[in-house]
């Protein structure tokens, strides 16, 4: 090793006014560089020094305060400001003893689990930031780093195409620097010399792998730089130990020992422990003031920590002393200088895998924190592939995220499913046909599933073998990070569709055994595994799984900057029965055994650091069960949510169309399921149908009205005209009188009229229906009702329907099939009679005046009729009281038909 040091790295010994106690230590590592007034220095496993002295530099990068931990608040009192473990119980008006005790127990659990990170990790950013370390990483110092999470391993090694498959060539090293307590493995690959080329001068000689030349590759030579850094940063007499690096020792040595200390190992006897010498010299000293200077304290602490305390004129100097990190960065040099020095140690598109040794035999996994996989490789087993694109390559950010808009429009997509051709779609296809699409149909958010990598297509991506990497199938991580920008650049959010609630029960690619051992990120036994899906479940008690989970979500959004996620399947992790159980909606369900406490937990950690961490982060839960406080603050006993989907409402669509006759259609159910509870309506995602209507054996609803269209003829106009009436009208009072957020399935926005079915065994492997067919949209029908669609988001984004105010439905009528409500100054009217149409129907409003048409379902560039002429579209109020409203106004109603109504024009009486 080269024997240059740079400045500050012997700075405590270098100050004179410090005296040593008589107790011996085996390492001393003094850092350059503190994130904290008091800089933690490890001396050995079992033994911290804390400088009360060191540097009180931040880091650039430190996140919020609230992600900040102190030790000196390990709990908070019952008096903490702002926090109410019940207070949304409260705000309600909801009286339960059982769980108001229960979300007080689950409050001081998160306070407990929270003491429990801050053990391991400085905060609540470094606890989900572990892709920064696990996985494969280049390292500056011209090697690449591996660490894999695997306590039930006895060995751990790296193969792949690079060293042969071997696996004792890039191996663990024995004991803790290469296997820490608590089962991660750590792996050096260095980069491999040229013919001819010698080894660094520099031992920790740094490298931009960016930038073709940096500033080492200026010339000036390491002495050169050193010599500069000691003349400059030391002040005259400070440099006085790293002149004489052996004084300090010998001066130690001298108090130990004495001036004719044993100068061989023979000579020296043994060595009292260290508490031991300390009480002696104490008692020799007792009668000295000036021993209190460098006085040591036990704080009682498990692992003893000590402070040595200082004169304060030392204590300042070392606060006002900056790092010499810009010396350093002068002897780095660019990727020219590395390239011609050395070859890679595992060149880009290198296939690995890990190689453990287990008590039952060794195994071959794909990393966990693999970011590019091919899982299934021609029927062998699937492989990680290195990724690490040369700059030209890599791909570069144009555009910035949107602001995420009061109302959120999202397009669910799934990019394999996206193009016209019976094969699976890329990520390029995606941005270059699909994009523009949905821009043009009106919609500001996009929500992808199926993105994750996973083994089995037909999964449609919820049963994850990979929770880094994104699905190879599509393309690579460049082409999805191409995708998310010019969503960005068209002004698009986007959101993915996460799946933390369950795992594939994938040996060979996925993380079931992952280490040999049933327990490593999952349950054992039953709870193990889904009641009926057959899939892993997580270990969310366990320390080391949420920091996996954890750093997963932080991935996406730091990695491929995400804007958001939905959830998937909540229920499944919440409950031991994974929902699969009957709900009478009694509160005791959502406290009793069968809760996991674990699950919920977790679910609040995730908000707290996401929103955090990502202020505009938008997260979205999907519960079957409405587990209570979903989008309530963690403050105030909720999980933290921004968004909860409504799942009630497609279930009640498609048992309409598919089991009730039209005139038994109940107008009070419609009402009840859109809007379901309404001191949640902004917090709802709504949407008439989504994926899951169209697959895994469903119908979607334009498949149900249509049928095959192509099959009709003349004789069948009335059942297109019927198809298209309700097609237009279920998306019309789904998206008015739900909230703030509303979702559409890729497709149904034009009544794609065929449903979803991925290639599986059941089908020969067919894609014939795994697609979206886009040439549908030049067909009368569907251009009339993408049009609609169109129309209805325009109107929204200009108008802002569904952030004026909540609606008030003040008119529902069972026998003339007629709902009627209001939002600000907009009417809405619906007529669901399948034949019943009203010349003058009266419906009740506040505000007298003029009332004017700005959507009209039944118009004739929405395949409407025409029946209301445009002549009748302005419209004025009677003074007559009725639907408990002071005025009333007589409309036009056709059968199968909804409007819009803006008051137009105020008239004071």
């Amino acid at each position: 090793m080269n024997q240059h040091s740079f400045p500050a790295m012997n700075a405590l010994s270098s100050s004179p006014s410090i005296k040593f106690p008589p107790y011996k230590t085996n390492h001393l590592l003094l850092l350059p560089h503190s994130r904290s007034t008091l800089q933690s220095i490890a001396l050995s496993r079992k033994l911290k020094l804390r400088i009360v002295c060191s540097a009180s530099e931040h880091s650039q990068h430190a996140e919020p305060a609230k992600y900040q931990h102190s030790k000196k608040t390990k709990s908070v009192s019952d008096g903490e400001k702002g926090v109410d473990p019940v207070g949304f119980l409260t705000k309600l008006g909801i009286s339960h003893k059982q769980f108001a005790h229960f979300l007080r127990e689950r409050y001081k659990s998160l306070k407990d689990l929270k003491d429990e990170i801050y053990d391991r990790h400085a905060n609540l950013q470094d606890l989900s930031s572990g892709f920064m370390f696990l996985g494969m990483h280049r390292h500056v110092e011209h090697r690449v780093d591996f660490m894999e999470w695997a306590p039930g391993a006895r060995y751990c090694a790296l193969i792949g195409d690079f060293n042969d498959w071997s696996p004792r060539e890039n191996v663990a090293r024995e004991g803790h620097l290469g296997h820490d307590d608590y089962g991660y493995w750590f792996i050096i690959l260095e980069d491999k010399l040229k013919g001819g080329e010698k080894p660094e001068e520099l031992y920790f000689q740094q490298y931009n792998y960016v930038d073709d030349y940096d500033k080492g590759d200026s010339g000036i030579s390491i002495d050169e730089i050193f010599k500069r850094a000691n003349d400059e940063y030391w002040e005259p007499g400070e440099d006085r130990f790293i002149k004489n690096r052996f004084e300090v020792p010998a001066k130690l040595y001298e108090e130990l020992f004495g001036p004719n200390g044993p100068q061989t190992l023979e000579e020296l006897e043994e060595i009292p422990d260290a508490e031991t010498r300390y009480k002696a010299w104490k008692e020799q000293h007792k009668d000295d003031p000036s021993s209190v200077s460098y006085d040591v304290i036990d704080n009682g602490k498990e692992y003893d920590i000590f402070n040595v305390v200082i004169d304060p004129v030392t204590r300042e100097k070392f606060k006002v002393k900056k790092p010499p990190i810009p010396y350093w960065l002068e002897t780095r040099k660019g990727r020219k200088a590395w390239l011609k020095k050395y070859n890679p140690t595992i060149p880009h598109g290198s296939k690995y895998r890990v190689y453990f040794n287990t008590p039952d035999g060794p195994l071959e996994r794909i990393p966990a924190w693999a970011t590019y996989v091919q899982p299934d490789a021609e029927g062998k087993q699937g492989f990680a592939i290195h990724w690490e694109p040369p700059p030209e390559y890599a791909y570069k950010w144009k555009n910035t995220s949107p602001n995420v808009p009061k109302a959120l429009k999202i397009y669910e997509c799934h990019v394999g499913i996206s193009g016209s051709e019976p094969k699976v779609s890329s990520f390029d296809y995606f941005r270059e046909k699909v994009l523009p699409h949905v821009k043009e149909a009106g919609y500001n958010a996009i929500q992808l599933f199926g993105v994750v990598e996973h083994k089995d297509y037909f999964t449609l991506g919820y049963r994850v073998t990979n929770f880094f990497a994104v699905s190879s199938r599509y393309g690579t991580p460049e082409d999805f990070k191409r995708l998310v920008d010019e969503a960005h650049g068209l002004g698009l959010l986007v959101f993915l569709d996460i799946v933390h609630s369950y795992a594939a029960a994938d040996e060979m690619v996925g993380l079931s055994s992952f280490d040999g051992s049933n327990d490593c990120y999952f349950h054992t036994g039953k709870r193990g595994h889904h009641k009926y899906w057959g899939t892993r479940m997580f270990k969310y008690g366990d320390q080391d799984v949420l920091h996996f989970l954890l750093s997963n979500l932080n991935w996406w959004v730091v990695e491929y900057r995400i804007d958001g996620f939905r959830f998937h399947s909540l229920s499944s992790m919440i409950y031991t029965h994974n929902g699969f159980a009957s709900f009478t909606g009694d509160m005791e369900e959502f406290c009793n055994q069968y809760v996991d406490k674990d699950a919920l937990l977790y679910l609040m950690l995730a908000n707290e650091i996401l929103h955090g961490l990502h202020p505009n982060i938008i997260t979205i839960a999907e519960d079957a069960t409405y587990y209570p406080g979903l989008c309530e603050p963690t403050s105030q006993g909720g999980l933290g949510f921004d968004y909860y989907v409504n799942l009630s409402a497609s279930e009640m669509w498609s048992s309409f169309l598919q089991n009730v006759p039209d005139h038994e259609w109940s107008m009070n159910k419609i009402v009840s399921s859109l809007i379901d509870n309404r001191h949640y309506v902004n917090k709802m995602l709504l949407y008439a149908e989504n994926h899951s209507q169209s697959i895994s054996g469903g119908r979607s609803y334009a498949e149900i009205l249509f049928g095959d269209t192509k099959e009709h003829g003349a004789g069948s106009k009335e059942t297109l005209l019927r198809g298209c009436s309700l097609h237009k009208m279920i998306r019309f009072i789904t998206f008015t009188m739900g909230g703030q957020a509303y979702l559409n399935f890729m497709g149904n926005e034009f009544g794609h009229p065929k449903r979803v079915e991925f290639p599986m065994p059941s089908n020969n492997l067919s894609f014939s229906l795994a697609n979206r067919q886009w040439d549908f949209l030049e067909e009368e029908i569907h251009r009339d009702l993408f049009v609609f669609d169109k129309d209805l988001m325009g109107l929204d984004e200009n108008e802002k329907l569904r952030t004026r105010s909540l609606p008030n439905v003040h008119h529902v009528n069972e026998a003339t099939k007629v709902i009627s409500y209001i939002r600000g100054p907009f009417l809405f009217i619906c007529n669901f009679h399948p034949t019943d149409s009203y010349e003058s129907y009266s419906v009740g409003v506040e505000e007298a005046g003029e009332y004017r048409i700005i959507l009209n379902t039944d118009e004739t560039k929405y395949g409407g009729q025409g029946i209301i002429k445009h002549d009748q579209y302005l419209q004025r109020t009677i003074s007559r009281r009725i639907d408990g409203l002071r005025n009333c106004l007589e409309v036009p109603l056709p059968c199968r038909t909804a409007q819009v109504y803006k008051l137009s024009r105020i008239l004071r009486i």
